[in-house]
């Protein structure tokens, strides 16, 4: 475990089978030294963000953020899960969002949808081992309907590879 000041040095010395970037407040713009260090690392295990994580990923990848005019909070938000082509019941609360053209740009697709808006819920790397969705699974509203995503990691962090 580590905070958001930590170095791309000290990530490389954990030497992680992979690497959890976790929720928190606020604009992920301001974070901008975990952005960089995020940016040098992006690849190098397989990554899973949530929630401000998937917004730092997002720009550590080159992609942009925007402030949304309400933002998403509470449980029972539905978000299109585009893989699998399911509806997922999710927990939200977050004000900032991920712009979906600066995404596709920056080399990913999206995975999730969110249905009340249309704006990014989801998105994965094209080639690097890294996803990140943009509401809180582990907070279980479905009550399991995200639980796949966390398998989803632990097969990324032991195969190295995006699942099919």
């Amino acid at each position: 475990r580590v905070g958001p000041d930590v170095s791309v040095e000290e990530v490389r010395r954990h030497a992680a089978d992979g690497l959890f970037v976790s929720n928190g407040p606020g604009d992920p713009a301001a974070v901008t030294t975990l952005v960089e260090t995020l940016a040098e690392v992006a690849g190098e295990v397989p990554t899973f963000g949530i929630c401000l994580g998937h917004q730092l990923l997002a720009l550590a990848l080159g992609a942009t953020t925007w402030k949304l005019p309400f933002g998403h909070r509470g449980a029972n938000q539905p978000v299109s899960d585009l893989q699998r082509a399911r509806v997922e019941i999710t927990s939200q609360n977050h004000g900032f969002c991920v712009d979906e053209a600066s995404l596709v740009a920056a080399g990913c697709e999206i995975t999730h949808v969110h249905l009340n808006d249309q704006t990014v819920a989801g998105f994965r790397h094209r080639e690097k081992p890294i996803f990140a969705v943009q509401f809180h699974p582990e907070a279980s509203p479905g009550p399991h309907d995200s639980d796949h995503l966390f398998e989803q990691f632990i097969e990324l962090m032991e195969s190295g590879r995006q699942p099919a």
